[in-house]
């Protein structure tokens, strides 16, 4: 399970709505006012990578670009080399290494099958680095 017995869900003040959740002191993820959809931290993404098993949410990046994405730089399809094929354009991602290391978290702005079939564009604006991550 994702978020199992013990995770503490802090709301907001003013809508009352749950607006981040902690396991064990560290943040997985918050969740976004405008759509209601969850962004995940590097923690959050390691933890559905555990739980789904690596079977959806994930882009697998090329060594070259690894360490670019980890500082928090944006995946460009040209090197995207697997990915799961049902992510749609606005979800939240798991950045892998070709190791299948969490490096970075972030928005898909194309869909999987994109990613995999165009040279050109950004696939994943990446929202935190595991370089970049300074809590």
């Amino acid at each position: 399970r994702l978020f199992p017995e013990g995770v503490k869900l802090v709301y907001s003040k003013r809508t009352g709505r749950v607006r981040h959740i902690y396991l064990g002191g560290r943040l997985l993820a918050t969740l976004r006012p405008t759509d209601g959809l969850l962004s995940l931290t590097l923690d959050g993404a390691r933890r559905l990578m555990e739980a789904n098993g690596r079977r959806r949410y994930w882009v697998k990046v090329s060594r070259e670009a690894s360490p670019y994405v980890a500082r928090g730089r944006s995946v460009f399809a040209k090197h995207v080399v697997d990915v799961d094929v049902g992510i749609r354009p606005g979800e939240e991602v798991a950045v892998l290494s070709e190791d299948g290391e969490v490096i970075a978290v972030g928005r898909a702005l194309l869909s999987g099958r994109e990613m995999l079939q165009f040279r050109h564009g950004v696939a994943v604006k990446v929202r935190s680095g595991s370089d970049r991550q300074s809590k």
